[in-house]
């Protein structure tokens, strides 16, 4: 069994939660912690009967959510997973993103859903055109391209802490491929299938939510913005 502990973040998942870890390959994972985000239905419940440990976290934001379960990581793991709760990544593709971390390849591997044209009818065209909006903009900056700011990925723990991210809300993933760019760290990015979620997101379910969410990833890309050309050693980014 490998020593990769998966972070899931989960808000009102109640009806997914149970198939997300149920799919999850023990052989790849030696610790799965979900965080309830400030639920109103019983997701935690439900997480804890399908056999993962399960953090309270109601303070609302997908970063707090995320800082909150890596504080219950068992010590000797090694690698870091994260994913959503909602049923729309394939969770038993795991090893695509772990692999090239255990290879030695890889310090961070991220999993692009808009590499893969059968996954465009699951993604709303507004979260589309935003997500390329940002990365435009993220690689105007930093000089590095990026397909995706996909919430299924895997890091190296010891390259993780030294990331220091900040990030509560939905500056959280942006957050930590401009401070992976920043510290050097090796990146890969890998093909992921994505598939229509269960029940409604709250973010790209409605316009005001995506609007929302946007604005933070901007937010997050232009308060990082390196002087000089030259990216900055690190202030939090806080949003």
């Amino acid at each position: 069994m490998q020593p990769t502990s998966i972070v899931i973040p989960a808000l009102d998942e109640e009806e997914a939660i149970a198939r997300v870890i149920a799919e999850i390959p023990r052989g790849s994972c030696h610790q799965i912690v979900v965080v309830d985000n400030g639920s109103r239905d019983d997701t935690a419940g439900a997480a804890r009967a399908a056999g993962a440990e399960v953090v309270s976290e109601p303070r609302r934001g997908y970063g707090r959510a995320c800082l909150s379960g890596l504080e219950r990581l068992r010590a000797d793991t090694e690698v870091v997973a994260f994913l959503d709760g909602d049923y729309s990544d394939y969770p038993e593709e795991l090893p695509l993103l772990t692999g090239p971390i255990y290879a030695g390849r890889a310090d961070l591997v991220l999993g692009s859903r808009l590499l893969r044209r059968e996954n465009l009818p699951f993604l709303p065209t507004h979260q589309v055109w935003g997500n390329r909006l940002a990365l435009a903009l993220l690689r105007r900056i930093y000089g590095r391209s990026f397909s995706d700011f996909g919430p299924f990925r895997a890091i190296r723990r010891g390259a993780l802490e030294r990331l220091r991210l900040t990030a509560s809300t939905w500056g959280w993933n942006v957050e930590m491929q401009i401070r992976a760019i920043e510290v050097g760290l090796r990146v890969e990015e890998v093909a992921v299938r994505y598939r229509e979620r269960v029940g409604r997101s709250k973010i790209s379910g409605t316009l005001l939510g995506s609007l929302r969410a946007g604005a933070r990833i901007l937010l997050t890309i232009l308060a990082r913005r390196p002087l000089h050309g030259r990216a900055r050693p690190g202030g939090p980014a806080a949003l």
